[in-house]
Order: C-alpha cells, then structure tokens, then sequence
C-alpha cells in the first residue's frame, strides 16, 4: 500500500538514549547513557544524537524545555524508524527513545516519566519502567498495559482515523494553522511539490508535519520525509526531488540564504504560506468547496471530523479507481490509466491526467492490485467511504460489472466457480455486496420519476439528485431504502457503527512483572 510503517516489529522499542549537548559552538552532542547497555548499533549511536537538536543551541533554545518532538530515520526496507524525544535541563539534555512504532501519544508519555525519574534519581524505577516495555509482548491495538505503578497506556489502534484533541499531531496542526493554508498545502502534496514548514516550537513543528502527511490516507508521502531538520542535513533544502521537511526557525536565516526553486514555504508562527504554484485552484472547484465547508463545520468539534473531511476529499478525487480495474478470466487483475481518467469530467479529468503520474497514486494502485490479487480484498476505511458515498456509483461501467456479478454470469461468476481463483473470489463478493445498493438507487430513481409524472413531489431524501461521479452535495444524504424512503435520516445517522469507535467492554490490563520475575507481563487478556 506503499506505507512506511514496518508490519510486526521484534520489539516495542529499538533503544533509548540520553543525548547531552555542552551548548557550545562547534561542539556535538554526546550520548551520556543507553537502554539496553548491549546496544551496539553504530550508525544509529552516531546519527541520533545530531537529531536530537534539530536548533541553534543558544539562549533562544531554553523555551524548548519540555517540548516532545519526532523525528524519522529509514532502514533499508525504506520503513520508518522514529525517534521520539523530549528536552530537558535549559534544552541540554534529550531523552530519546527509538521505535518501528508510530505510538507518538505513548512515547511522549514514557519519556515524561522517564525523565522525572532521571531528575530524582529513582534509578530502580528508571530501569524497571524500560525492562518492562523492551521485553513487552506487543499487544494488540486497544488493549491497556500496565508497565509500573506510574505507567499505564492504551496501545493505539493505528488503523483507524486520528481524533482531535486525542491525536496530538492532527490538534496541533488544526490549531495552529488555518483551514485556508490547511488546503494549500494539502493541493501541493497531491502535486508532489518540495515543501518546507518552520516553526519556532519543536513539537508544533513535528505535529505539522507528521498531521499534513496523514490527510493524504490512504495514500503516503514516498520522497524525502524529514519531520524536523538537523543542522547537519541543511543541504537537503536545495534538494531537486520532492520533499517534505520540517526546519526549526532559528535555522531559517540560513535556509533563505540558500537557493531555494520553487519551495513551498509554510510558516507556522506567522500562519502564512508561500507558493510560486496554482495547486488549490488546479483541484476540481466542487472538490475543494466541499472539503472547506466541512472543515469549517468541524472547526469547533472534536473526533474525527478532520480526518474524514480529508478522506471524503481523497474518495471524491481517487475512489472512481474501481472502474478502471481490468478483470478477464484466468488473467491477473490490472488497472486502465486510460479508463480511469477519461470517465471523469473535463475538470476532473485534468486532475487525474497528471495524478496518474504520482509516487503517491501508483504505489496506492500498485497496493490495491496486490490485494486484489493476493485475494485479500478490501478491509479499510478508504473503501467504507466510497462506498457510502457512492463517488463512483453513477458510473456506466462500474453498474454494468455489478448487474454482471448480480446475474450470475460472465467471466467473473465464471472464473470463480471453474477455477476457484481467490482473487476472484475476493471481487465477486465485494460486487455483490454492493450489488445491492446500486439496485435500491435504480429502483428509488424509478419510484421519483413516477411521482413526478403523478404531479407529487419526489422529497429530499430519495438520493436521486442526478449528480455525476466526483460530485456531491453540500448536505449529507441517506442512500435510499428498497421502496425508496429514507425517513429523513442523513447519512451519519444511518451509518453502522464500526470497531472504529472502540470496544464495548475493554479486556484486563496487560500488567508487567518486575523484571526479577523474568516473565514480561500476563499475555492473556480477557476477550
């Protein structure tokens, strides 16, 4: 699916580490003391350290005391390794923890206590807590553990969509920059542009960064990510590639020294964006027009509502990909470039040509086709919206595959009852199960259009409004009954709740054992 996040980890953490700097110029900072003490990955002790104080080490820095910030390394699978950090001690002194795992809110957490433990000197405690999560079992997602009598977290579900205030870095992105630079930015990632975000707060600087990137679901940035800069990777600003990079503002003066064609520039302190591009207006209008209305309707509320803002968006441009899959019988599945764009309106059409040009956009496709398949089918919150929002249901071909799969017949039915292929097994039970809801709309279509040649009115909540894929109106509709009434209910209102929320009664604490014990917690949680 082209994520950079590493499938099953061997351990929570890789290591921590207590990262000095003297704050003098010229000199670098040092490692004062590790977890595990074996740890002897070289290239890592060596390049840490420089990340830890992505700044200008001065007086300016003391504001940065108590600030958690990320940064990302990449192994050479090109999956993600971050550093989650916090300064203490006139921003001298770094706690560091090194983890395949994206548990920002978790590790933030840890390094808080962690570092009150260092300042006490509770030596004991400072080492039971580490003990306790480097021989942790990983969990599964939901589950609480407990690690020591001050430390308790929830493991994260990180398949489901970021909540505010919940996800620290969605909040302090929301809070800190406004819906109208929120869309230029989003414009110029879909454009794959070079973009830079400033700051003077380390952890606003990250939280932007690593939030911006999460709007793109489920797509992933696939070019240079570097959350926030050390001075000794500067020279990254005038790469000629795409990148996304955070830089400290006490580095700026020499960023804007350098030459720099055509950078996005975001500047978080003052809310401002700079852009030599038209990215916002490229965008289909109707597209960017909904997703400000919404953004602005969730601007007070908390939950999800930003997220799914952005993946209504992503659906409206991306989610029509569907029809332009090729299934022929006992040929793997593929996907028409030609098909996909030219179903689309003009203006839609324009963006598409040059999104199928996107790292982004082939390594989505490439991923799907992989599931496809694979036989593994579609499972996430991508193809949930689609399919409620039924971007790519007025489409000619995609209704013509459906009623094919609903009758029986073809080459798909074919294919699955002769040769028991599991990726086509996977499509014809997805066709079928949709199947449904494109007969109800032909049928409430039907029921509207009697109506009106009767002389009644067809209603509101019929969902035959003759909009074309791509489009949708500014307020939320039901899909329609079987008889074609849909009781006045919007769309949130009918939708099934999902495991997406929770579960319904949380298992036991996962509770680690001191580590004389030799045993690392009790691994079998309620269900």
């Amino acid at each position: 699916m082209g994520s950079r996040i590493k499938d099953n980890p061997e351990t929570t953490f890789e290591v921590y580490l207590e990262v000095t700097h003297p704050g003098t110029a010229g000199s670098d900072p040092e490692v004062r003391r590790r977890f595990p003490e074996d740890y002897i990955d070289q290239e890592t002790l060596q390049t840490v350290p420089k990340f830890c104080f992505p700044f200008i080490v001065d007086s300016l820095s003391v504001s940065q005391v108590g600030q958690n910030f990320t940064f990302v390394l990449t192994d050479i699978e090109s999956k993600q390794r971050f550093g989650f950090c916090r300064l203490s001690s006139g921003a001298h002194s770094c706690y560091c923890i090194i983890s395949y795992l994206p548990w920002f809110e978790v590790f933030y957490k840890l390094l808080n206590i962690l570092a009150d433990y260092t300042i006490k000197g509770q030596e004991s405690l400072w080492r039971e807590l580490l003990e306790s999560l480097h021989t942790l079992p990983i969990p599964d997602p939901g589950v609480p553990v407990h690690l020591s009598v001050h430390s308790f977290f929830t493991v994260p579900n990180t398949r489901e969509l970021p909540s505010i205030p919940e996800n620290r870095n969605l909040t302090e992105y929301f809070v800190a920059v406004d819906v109208n630079n929120m869309l230029h930015l989003y414009a110029s990632m879909l454009y794959e542009r070079r973009i830079l975000i400033c700051c003077s707060k380390l952890s606003t600087l990250t939280a932007c960064v690593h939030g911006s990137a999460a709007m793109m679901y489920p797509m992933y940035w696939q070019h240079v990510y570097i959350p926030v800069l050390p001075q000794h990777l500067i020279d990254y600003c005038c790469a000629p590639m795409p990148y996304l990079i955070g830089v400290h503002s006490s580095l700026m003066e020499k960023v804007r020294g350098m030459t720099l064609d055509d950078v996005v520039v975001l500047n978080v302190d003052t809310n401002t964006l700079e852009t030599p591009f038209d990215d916002l207006q490229s965008l289909p209008s109707d597209v960017v027009s909904s997703l400000k209305n919404r953004l602005k309707k969730v601007s007070t509320t908390t939950g999800d509502g930003v997220a799914r803002a952005f993946l209504r968006t992503q659906a409206a441009l991306f989610g029509s990909y569907r029809n332009a899959l090729q299934i022929e019988p006992g040929e793997p599945i593929t996907f028409s470039e030609d098909v996909f764009v030219t179903h689309r309106s003009s203006a839609m059409r324009q963006f598409l040509q040059n999104a199928i040009q996107l790292q982004l956009f082939k390594q989505f496709i490439d991923g799907r086709l992989d599931l496809l398949n694979a036989g593994e089918g579609f499972s996430d919150v991508f193809e949930d919206e689609i399919n409620m929002g039924e971007y790519a249901g007025s489409d000619k071909n995609y209704h013509q595959w459906l009623f094919t799969v609903k009758k029986g017949g073809g080459a798909i039915f074919n294919t699955v009852r002769t040769k028991a292929n599991p990726a086509m097994k996977t499509v014809y039970k997805f066709a079928k199960d949709h199947a449904r809801m494109g007969i109800k709309e032909v049928k409430s279509r039907l029921k509207q259009k009697e109506l009106a040649e009767n002389g009644y009115s067809s209603g509101a909540g019929t969902g035959g409004t003759g909009q074309g894929a791509g489009e949708e109106s500014n307020t939320a509709r039901s899909p329609p009954s079987a008889d074609g009434k849909d009781g006045g209910r919007t769309w949130d209102e009918r939708r099934p709740i999902t495991v997406h929320f929770g579960q319904a009664r949380p298992p036991r604490p996962l509770v680690a054992k001191r580590p004389r014990s030799n045993v690392g917690l009790d691994s079998s949680p309620d269900q």
